[in-house]
Formats: structure tokens, C-alpha cells, sequence
């Protein structure tokens, strides 16, 4: 499994989200008090990008049906959504890196 430098860590605010594409994924990064999540940038719902909405605490919000997400888990807190979103792990060395799974 390959690990993935995506950004600097000064890249992302407190409370704020960075959206990022790794091997054409679209991704969304988390920062949660300093600590750093990452999960698919597409609302399951219905396609939205998870980008542009808000973070309340580990909370990521879809801006078109303001469905909520727990950023550390994918799992769907709100309707219209109840498909939980796919996470990916994170590290910081330096860097913020990213994890994807290899497909075969």
C-alpha cells in the first residue's frame, strides 16, 4: 500500500479542509484540532463535493443536502445520506501523506 505526499501540514488550517486527488481519487483532508483525516471528497448521497461545505468538529457537512460525515470514520451521521463515506489513513513526516489501497 502506498503512501502519498499531498501537501504540507501548513496547507491546512485548524477546522479547515483541503481537496486533493491521488491516483484519481478525489479526496478530502480533514485538520481536527491538529489531527488529520481523509476521506472521499463525494458526498454518497447524491455528487457533491465535501470540499466546499463545513467542518464542525469531526464533523465534515455536504453543502447540497447538508448530510453530516464523522471525517475520522466515513460513517453517514445525517439523511439524506446513509452510506458511509471510504476513508484513508493518514501520517505526518514532515509532510501530510495519504494512503491508497493497490487494486489488482
Amino acid at each position: 500500500m502506498p503512501w502519498h505526499r499531498v501537501c504540507a501540514v501548513a496547507d491546512i488550517a485548524l477546522g479547515a479542509c483541503l481537496r486533493v486527488e491521488v491516483e484519481d481519487e478525489d479526496i478530502v483532508l480533514v485538520n481536527v484540532a491538529g489531527d488529520f483525516y481523509a476521506c472521499s471528497n463525494i458526498c454518497s448521497h447524491d455528487y457533491a463535493v465535501l470540499h466546499e461545505g463545513n467542518v464542525e468538529n469531526e464533523e465534515i457537512i455536504c453543502p447540497l443536502h447538508l448530510a453530516r460525515f464523522d471525517v475520522r470514520t466515513g460513517e453517514a451521521l445525517s439523511p439524506p445520506a446513509y452510506e458511509a463515506l471510504t476513508t484513508y489513513p493518514v501520517r505526518i513526516v514532515d509532510k501530510v501523506y495519504v494512503e491508497l489501497e493497490l487494486e489488482f
